[in-house]
């Protein structure tokens, strides 16, 4: 599972939008590299912030 679906599936499961510290914990990966899955997935347009500093799936 690459770091972008552990970070996507995590958001997923929790079923509101979690900040990048939430989204640390609840998947286990290191915080530099949920900055760059995250990066990743807003490029893809997987996730959107619904409000400031959130983050949650794309619809």
């Amino acid at each position: 599972m690459s770091n972008a679906t552990a970070v996507l599936e995590a958001l997923k499961q929790a079923g509101k939008p979690m900040r990048t510290g939430e989204i640390v914990e609840a998947s286990k990966l290191d915080k530099k590299e949920v900055e760059k899955a995250m990066k990743e997935l807003k490029v893809e347009a997987k996730i959107v912030s619904p409000k400031r500093c959130f983050w949650e799936p794309a619809k």
